[in-house]
């Protein structure tokens, strides 16, 4: 996969959760001309557009990784086939699926020769969950926090257990759901160098559509901070830095 082994920690993705594909193609030229490394086809834009949405993204920007967030619960080989084929570099099982839907996106992936993105979201205990993904052979931990899981439990924050999360795999992790721009930048210092920006930094969470009128700065500059931030846990190339005493 060289579009994901010429990339270089701390990595900015953006997720496209909107519901247009149109619009989908016009944030993305505006994040890739930010500097925004992968690009997220997000759920809202695949329910509303399906394998269309990655295809157009794939044709549109053929040098840069797309994350197809289907977030997987069933049918694993079959999806990840998918969007494989679509043009997906990653795909989103989810840590709350059967063993067996996480063992067959990963067998999907391996022939296909993508990555995999566990989903520890609404897990009973997503430190433990986060383990389970990695040893079931995911590529990359999601520590998220709903959106629907948020507007219900006010003060939820994917950073309160980011840094237990980063201690327990050995895998990269990113941190998802409701994060400040302060939050998002700090994210490589926590040891997780995928650093996603979406609701609400750059998408409207209630309207899916985008929130600043000058996204390109916007962008630029929370990319130029995130890549200023002192990156912990892990080199720039991707190599793990092992720990004193482990």
């Amino acid at each position: 996969m060289s579009r994901l082994s010429s990339l270089t920690f701390p990595i900015v993705q953006i997720s496209l959760d909107l519901t247009n594909i149109d619009e989908a193609l016009d944030t993305a030229a505006i994040a890739v001309d930010a500097g925004v490394d992968w690009l997220e086809a997000g759920t809202p834009l695949l329910l509303a557009e399906g394998l269309h949405a990655v295809e157009q993204l794939r044709a549109r920007f053929p040098n840069h990784p797309i994350v197809a967030d289907l977030k997987t619960m069933d049918g694993g080989y079959l999806e990840a086939e998918m969007m494989a084929k679509a043009g997906a570099d990653l795909v989103v099982v989810m840590g709350r699926a059967h063993e067996a839907t996480v063992r067959r996106v990963v067998d999907a992936a391996r022939h296909y020769g993508i990555k995999v993105m566990g989903d520890n979201m609404v897990a009973e205990d997503r430190v433990k969950n986060a383990q389970w993904l990695e040893s079931l052979g995911c590529d990359y931990i999601i520590h998220h926090i709903g959106f629907d899981e948020r507007g219900l439990v006010k003060g939820l924050s994917p950073m309160d257990e980011l840094d237990a999360v980063v201690e327990a795999v050995n895998v990269p992790v990113q941190a998802v759901g409701g994060l400040t721009i302060p939050q998002a930048i700090d994210c490589p210092a926590h040891g997780a160098p995928l650093v996603v920006l979406g609701a609400p930094l750059v998408i409207d969470a209630n309207e899916f559509k985008t929130s600043s009128n000058d996204l390109h700065t916007v962008l630029r500059e929370i990319s130029t901070e995130i890549r200023k931030t002192p990156l912990k846990r892990w080199t720039a190339d991707g190599t793990r830095i092992a720990q004193e005493g482990k």
